[in-house]
């Protein structure tokens, strides 16, 4: 199980520069996934490591050694497809054994690899099936079944679950966390769904226009966002952002804006104090606005419903605050006047500061 290293990975395409300069550590067994919105070069950085791309500048290190100007076969790498890329003429068992057989492996040892495998992805009773007889995320298991017979250091995902319905990728998400508990490999996953990267990972990689964003737990993301577009990105339904400044009121430390006036907490004061009349962004989670008709004025939001989205247990409100949208959530069975002004106090932890020109965290 080696570590891999990305040491100043640049890729170009004539004169457009897709990456610029990616430098990343991923530890052995570790369950890393690479998220970001289309064209951020998250899928280029994979198809890098599987050798698919050539590298334009910098190196690519496995177990320590160099290589970017090696074959992909050279590189004890396994790759799961979009598409599947399974073979319509072949069973699952010849799909999945494929690779073993060109190698020359004896035929007892590829059956019992096939069997093993097939076992932990629940194909045994589909082993003499043809992919057209399969459903998606069977076929996308066998997929999975065929890089896994190969015992690769690494495993290499590149959205593997996008073609599937909402309810099939639900279902292999849970397969794939339990798969990644049992074969303790290197796996390097590539979404642009935050809910697969925030269930999946144990080190999320956020991509945006050719740099990472921020890496790190999921937790740690969610918690700590170094940035707004990390922030925005993770979570769901996304963080609310209400433009203001930063003020301060017989020695309290306040945010005011259009529509609010938020005092911090002593901790996040302390922090922003320094940059008293600065113009910011306040940014918090809709899981962090509760319905509080009787909360203060200066740790609360007022806000007019526009939309209401009834999702069962819980109610999503698009609302606004002063002109700007703000997103809560609250619970189906709480009796609220769709008509009229709600407030909401803000959990004092779940503030979070971003300076207006860089959008960075303060």
């Amino acid at each position: 199980m080696p570590k891999i290293v990305l040491e100043g990975l640049v890729k170009r395409y004539g004169s457009f520069e897709v990456l610029h300069g990616i430098d990343l550590e991923m530890e052995e067994d570790e369950f890393t996934v690479f998220v970001g919105p289309s064209g951020c070069g998250k899928s280029t950085t994979l198809r890098m490591i599987a050798g698919l791309e050539s590298v334009t500048e910098g190196e690519i290190y496995i177990d320590g050694k160099p290589v970017s100007q090696l074959e992909p076969k050279a590189r004890d790498l396994a790759m799961v497809f979009q598409d599947y890329a399974l073979y319509p003429h072949m069973n699952v068992a010849k799909n999945m054994s494929f690779a073993l057989r060109l190698q020359r492996m004896p035929k007892a040892e590829i059956d019992a690899k096939i069997s093993a495998v097939a076992e932990t992805l629940g194909l045994t009773d589909f082993l003499h099936r043809k992919p057209g007889e399969l459903s998606g995320g069977q076929r996308q298991r066998v997929a999975m079944g065929r890089a896994l017979t190969r015992d690769s250091g690494t495993f290499l995902f590149d959205e593997p679950l996008s073609n599937l319905d909402a309810k099939l990728r639900g279902q292999m998400r849970a397969e794939l966390a339990l798969m990644s508990q049992r074969v303790k490999k290197n796996m390097i996953y590539v979404t642009h769904d935050q809910i697969e990267a925030m269930t999946l990972a144990d080190r999320i990689v956020v991509m945006n226009g050719g740099y990472i964003q921020q890496q790190g737990s999921p937790e740690e993301l969610f918690k700590n966002p170094a940035n707004k577009f990390v922030a925005g990105f993770l979570g769901m339904p996304p963080m609310n952002f209400l433009d203001g400044e930063i003020t301060e009121k017989s020695g309290e430390i306040f945010v005011q804006g259009q529509g609010f006036c938020v005092k911090l907490s002593q901790q996040k004061a302390e922090a922003a104090r320094a940059h008293n009349g600065r113009s910011v962004t306040l940014g918090v989670r809709p899981s962090d606005l509760v319905y509080d008709p009787a909360a203060a004025e200066d740790q609360s939001l007022l806000v007019s419903i526009i939309v209401s989205e009834y999702i069962g247990a819980q109610t999503v409100l698009l609302c606004d605050c002063g002109g700007q949208k703000v997103e809560v959530e609250l619970k189906s069975t709480i009796p609220i006047d769709r008509n009229g002004q709600l407030r909401f106090a803000i959990n004092p932890d779940g503030v979070h500061l971003f300076d207006k020109k860089t959008e960075i965290a303060l």
